[in-house]
């Protein structure tokens, strides 16, 4: 059975930087890695901004409780994991996705962790691995499992590069004209039908 990778924020769930942006009004807090291609550069702007608005963990944390899933994203998830085992690779938090997980039926999440001081603010974080997205895909690999991904920004470009099939999934201009190579869509349906023609190319069908 073939793996598919997914991105979770710009293909699963809205940003969750931007919607915060936009609850606080902090205009610098919308860029994201869909801007930004060096992810600790974003970071370390996104960790100084916190600190100057004396935003704290708790902040954050109510926003996301305010959000959803993308519309169709759940149905879309569900479709997936039918006919292939689905893994969630994201340079999110655990302490940020909860919520999220849960309203689209706790898939299989990859991704990093925040230090957190004792008044709840944002410390620091700490990345499983540089790359993890790369180099999980590389892992499935070894496997002997076929690996097809989706994502929507710079930080998915490795992981698509390395998959057998890389699909970009509501990208924006910038990333679409950089990357060439991977095919662009828009939909969840168009997004299926990828993976669908994916999967039997890569297994000979």
């Amino acid at each position: 059975m073939d793996i598919v990778c997914l991105d979770l924020e710009g293909v699963l769930i809205p940003e969750v930087w931007i919607n915060f942006a936009e609850k606080t009004g902090i205009e610098s807090l919308r860029a994201t890695t869909r801007d930004v291609p060096d992810y600790d550069v974003l970071m370390r702007q996104r960790l100084k901004i916190l600190d100057e608005n004396g935003l704290k963990l708790p902040d954050i944390q109510e926003v996301i409780g305010e959000m959803g899933p993308m519309e169709g994203a759940r149905e879309f998830l569900d479709e997936l994991r039918e006919t292939y085992q689905v893994v969630i690779l994201s340079d999110t938090f655990y302490d940020f996705a909860e919520p999220m997980m849960r309203q689209l039926g706790w898939p299989t999440l990859f991704c990093h962790r925040l230090e957190i001081a004792e008044d709840g603010r944002v410390a620091n974080y700490k990345l499983r691995m540089p790359d993890q997205k790369r180099h999980s895909v590389e892992a499935f690999q070894k496997l002997n499992f076929k690996v097809m991904a989706a994502g929507d920004s710079y930080n998915d470009t490795t992981m698509l590069g390395a998959a057998e099939a890389g699909i970009l999934f509501r990208s924006p201009e910038n990333v679409i004209r950089e990357f060439p190579q991977f095919p662009h869509v828009t939909e969840y349906d168009d997004l299926a039908a990828q993976f669908k023609d994916a999967s039997k190319r890569i297994n000979g069908g």
